[in-house]
């Protein structure tokens, strides 16, 4: 038996090796986003380096600050190129043995092939088949279609195809990324008449090769002269040489370019920095001036003396190697948070996940994990995008919410606030809104049309177009009046505002639908393993029957509209009828209110909660019941124990709780806490979007 068989019997096939026959493939990204689709369908993902150039590996680094995979750096690595090329059998053994030992902890494992710098090696790329085959994984080619034609990029797949087939390896899909957005389908055609299965094709994108302006600092060897010196970690997309006079320098700025000018053309930088701070012109991202110069005085005591947010950095070198030198730079497709949603967003838009994770022979488990529900929810929302309005453009978190929903695309957005203002905070916060609508509140025509309305419709509770004209300054009613009028499908409110606040305007207008009886707050709580629906944990008090009833029905609804089916359990500190109280008796009328109105409703109630959570308590506390044991919808008795009960779980079971979602609604519109983070924002808005889809 030789060593290549043994090592064969030694590993099971539990991984996809990702790798590339070229160097600058993006295979990273391809792996980034793998791991993403993966961690939704499997318990555990892992990541493995089989052989990384130095102890300071990067791509290992970006994989493993990804919330699904829990494992150490030196856990990941295999050895380093220089050792396998030396002694390639050692580098092999020590490879296996550093896989085997992870491979066990991991339902499956991301392998991704080693990095070429400059022109692919053969023996390199010779050692990959290797590997490969020796841990016994299908393996995912990821070739580049920069700078190819459509039948070159075919080419280099057959040919690197053949070497690793050669080397007894499954090909199980390729994926052409950097393609030539102009030649895509083709490029799309071209690979499946190579018949190896899975395919795909990825368009180049400028985002994701940009390198940071520090880096671009470090490259030309900068000295900092003023600035921002946080927007030093933004990407720079692309290079503007500045040898002519402002005004054509002017028409020749793009978005988020660096901009190369003479040291002793100083006299350039307040008109481009007028340009960064005007709405007419593009943002930059850094401005280098070459050839050494001092700055002058008096252009020093202008720029001193106004907030300069543009890095400026002084160069002893010259225009003509300052702007090769940055020509030629690349940055890291894993380098910023900002490039990772791109990645994925480009994914999610050019790959069919579905085939490729059945090409993977992954099979999906039954588990909804938080992490599988959040991207269940971002594709609904994608899937027919509606338009949110957010009243709170002042904060911080809402402008990096609303860059990261624009990337993702997964609603369109309003943000209420001025132009000029809201659009110069995100720059200035480093977040892209470009997307965005920015709505004022000072539109005269658009204010007066919204107070005539709201007079109108408060008009029995006496309320005057002065009165009327006073609450359209207030940002949640204006957005709520944007609702109700159709120029928006939801609103989301409550980073600054109090719950009151934002409810309010709704109640007033917007109103129930027809036969609800009464608005609820209702908590998407996303279980290790599943996710259920609490309510009410946000809104009334002391519901009566009928109004548990109608939260009940609400419930059911909400989790209609997130794929879970309703099994509603009417929650009390006894279960059917082995206690007494007013308390009992008044949910079990509520329980009959919902039987009546729908006799197929799959509710059972009063149940304690341990019996509508645990099988086993269900089955001897309730038998024979299609709710006990198995709930997915849990009423509370009132908002007392709604509340402290959602917060409990929430602490002590690792779940994390999406919400409150407000229910009953003719339209939607969602209060966050004052308290908020970054995904709680995007999560509501996507759920504000699901919504106004279904109508909930």
């Amino acid at each position: 038996m030789t060593n290549e068989t043994s090592y064969l019997r030694y590993v099971t096939n539990k991984s996809v090796y990702v790798t590339s026959p070229d160097g600058l493939g993006g295979k990273s990204a391809i792996a980034l986003c793998l791991i993403e689709a993966l961690s939704r369908q499997m318990d555990s993902v892992g990541v493995f380096r089989p052989m990384v150039r130095d102890d300071n590996d990067g791509v290992a680094k970006a994989l493993l600050a990804h919330s699904g995979i829990d494992q150490t750096y030196d856990e990941t690595i295999g050895v380093f190129t220089d050792a396998a090329m030396d002694d390639p059998e050692a580098a092999l053994s020590e490879i296996i043995s550093k896989y085997g030992a992870l491979q066990d902890r991991f339902d499956t494992v991301v392998v991704v092939g080693s990095d070429y710098i400059g022109a692919a090696s053969p023996t390199e790329l010779a050692f990959n088949a290797r590997v490969a085959a020796n841990l016994n994984a299908p393996v995912l080619l990821v070739v580049t279609g920069r700078d190819r034609t459509p039948q070159e990029v075919a080419a280099s797949v057959e040919h690197a195809a053949k070497q690793f087939e050669d080397m007894h390896n499954h090909v199980i899909g390729v994926i052409a990324n950097r393609s030539n957005p102009d030649e895509i389908d083709e490029v799309r055609a071209e690979l499946k008449t190579l018949n190896l299965g899975f395919t795909a094709a990825l368009p180049e994108n400028r985002l994701l090769r940009a390198p940071s302006v520090r880096a671009q600092f470090e490259a030309l060897g900068a000295k900092f002269l003023m600035g921002d010196e946080s927007a030093l970690e933004r990407e720079s997309l692309s290079t503007v040489v500045a040898g002519m006079t402002l005004p054509n320098v002017l028409t020749r700025l793009e978005p988020e370019c660096s901009v190369v000018a003479a040291s002793d053309r100083s006299d350039l930088l307040p008109g481009l920095l007028a340009a960064h701070s005007s709405q007419l012109f593009p943002r930059l991202s850094a401005v280098f001036l070459t050839g050494g110069y001092p700055m002058p005085d008096s252009i020093q005591q202008l720029l001193e003396s106004s907030k300069v947010q543009v890095p400026i950095g002084l160069v002893d070198r010259g225009t003509f190697w300052s702007a090769s030198k940055l020509h030629d730079l690349k940055g890291s497709v894993m380098s910023s948070p900002r490039k990772h949603a791109e990645a994925l967003r480009l994914f999610h838009e050019n790959v069919d996940e579905e085939a490729l994770l059945n090409a993977l022979d992954v099979r999906p488990t039954a588990l909804r994990t938080p992490r599988m529900f959040e991207y269940q929810i971002m594709q609904k929302a994608r899937s027919n995008k509606k338009t949110i309005v957010l009243p709170e453009s002042e904060d911080p978190r809402i402008l990096e919410a609303t860059s990261i929903l624009l990337r993702r695309g997964v609603a369109n957005l309003i943000l209420l606030g001025e132009e000029e203002k809201t659009r110069a905070n995100a720059t200035a916060l480093g977040f892209d809104i470009t997307g965005a609508k920015i709505q004022s509140m000072h539109d005269p025509e658009l204010a007066e049309e919204f107070a005539t309305k709201y007079a109108e419709l408060r008009a029995k509770k006496g309320v005057t177009i002065e009165q009327a004209r006073e609450k359209m300054i207030d940002p949640s009613y204006f957005g709520t009046m944007m609702v109700y009028l159709g120029m928006a499908d939801g609103m989301v409110s409550g980073a600054t505002h109090t719950t009151a606040n934002t409810i309010r305007p709704a109640l007033e207008f917007i109103k129930t639908k027809p036969g609800v009886k009464v608005v609820s707050g209702a908590f998407l709580m996303c279980m290790p393993d599943q996710v259920l629906i609490f309510a009410d944990c946000a809104v009334n008090p002391n519901p009566n029957p009928d109004q548990l009833a109608s939260i009940a029905i609400s419930s059911a609804a909400t989790a209609k509209a997130f794929d879970i089916e309703p099994r509603v359990a009417m929650l009390s500190y006894s279960t059917g009828t082995s206690g007494f109280g007013a308390d009992v008796e008044a949910v079990a009328t509520a329980t009959e209110i919902v039987k009546q109105t729908d006799p197929d409703f799959a509710v059972a109630g009063p149940i304690q909660f341990d019996a509508a959570m645990d099988p086993s308590v269900g089955k001897s506390k309730m038998p024979g019941s299609q709710v006990a044991g198995q709930a997915t919808v849990f009423i509370f008795p009132d908002l007392n124990t709604g509340n402290n009960t959602y917060k409990a779980v929430q602490r002590t079971a690792g779940a994390i709780a999406v919400g409150p979602m407000l229910q009953g609604l003719n339209k939607p519109v969602n209060d966050l806490s004052r308290g908020a983070l970054v995904a709680d924002i995007v999560n509501t808005v996507a759920i504000t979007a699901i919504q106004a889809q279904t109508g909930i």
